[in-house]
């Protein structure tokens, strides 16, 4: 909910190639090719937008299968609005959707960069080391 001395509102969807890839580079993540956002975004299970002033400051994302996998990815601020809790509103709206549509026993993973673990533990994140590692191959 926004309130009437927000000036920060959370939409349904995701950005357009280009503004994807601003909001993640702006915020201190590794650029994308243009050609695989353009391909990947369509495919997005949930995504979500944070508008201020009409200008996009955030985004976060689900991608999977839409049944037994489930992954978090793309949530970033723009460094000029960190600290006010728009992570946290992000993270509030992916997982009610995951609450809401996804079937019980879903695995919803995340990779947290830096000090990102804090957050999402707020949200029923936990890490699995030693039983499993996260892993990744760039191609």
């Amino acid at each position: 909910m926004k309130s009437i001395n927000d000036p920060y509102e959370v939409r349904v969807g995701v950005p357009d190639v280009a503004t994807f890839r601003h909001l993640r580079t702006a915020s201190g993540m590794s650029d994308r090719p243009a050609e695989a956002v353009a391909a990947g975004l369509p495919n997005t299970w949930f995504g979500v937008t944070v508008h201020r002033g009409g200008e996009p400051v955030g985004m976060g994302r689900i991608v999977g299968d839409g049944g037994a996998v489930f992954q978090v990815a793309d949530v970033c601020v723009l460094p000029a609005h960190q600290g006010r809790g728009l992570g946290a509103r992000i993270m509030e709206r992916l997982t009610a959707e995951l609450e809401e549509r996804a079937p019980r026993g879903a695995c919803v993973t995340l990779i947290a960069d830096g000090e990102a673990h804090r957050l999402y533990a707020k949200f029923g994140f936990v890490g699995t080391a030693p039983a499993s590692v996260g892993m990744q191959r760039l191609v």
